[in-house]
């Protein structure tokens, strides 16, 4: 009985400590899928992934500006809520920036559907010409980006990324 008692004990002061172990994330949040609800975007990891492929080409990184966070939301949404993707849904970009009261000297933008997550996301823009050229566009340093969930949508996710400057080169 001694022994059934001290093997319980010691099972009990074991499982108490396996809820203070941290766990390690499954995979990167580049390949966590925006297909539901719950999900996040990490803006932090998609700038870090965006600026490293700028520095392999030659260019300066990109950094999370709240404000284009705001309009690439609002961007993504709006597709969303009219199952359209169009880079013009609610407004052309120069407008959407002006609307917002942002001081933009050089902006592009990037608009997709249908892709789960930031890396396929990536992969599909770094693939097409145009959506390269603005991932490379010179001059630009800071980002916003942006994937909203529609289950009823034939895309389900919608995503905007805006890469803009607000320097006075």
């Amino acid at each position: 009985m001694k022994r059934v008692a001290l093997a319980s004990l010691g099972f009990l002061l074991l499982a108490g400590c396996a809820g203070t172990v941290d766990t390690v994330p499954d995979q990167p949040t580049m390949y966590l899928s925006m297909a539901n609800g719950g999900a996040k975007l990490d803006p932090v990891a998609a700038a870090s992934m965006i600026s490293l492929y700028r520095q392999n080409n030659s260019l300066g990184p990109v950094v999370v500006d709240p404000a284009l966070m705001a309009l690439a939301e609002d961007q993504s949404t709006a597709m969303a809520k009219r199952n359209k993707l169009d880079h013009d849904v609610k407004a052309p970009l120069a407008k959407r920036l002006n609307a917002g009261g942002y001081p933009a000297t050089l902006a592009v933008e990037n608009v997709s559907a249908g892709y789960h997550t930031m890396a396929e996301a990536f992969s599909g823009w770094r693939d097409s010409p145009p959506h390269r050229a603005n991932m490379l566009k010179s001059g630009v340093t800071k980002l916003g980006i942006a994937a909203t969930y529609a289950p009823n949508t034939k895309y389900k996710v919608f995503w905007t990324m805006i890469l803009a400057s607000t320097d006075s080169k």
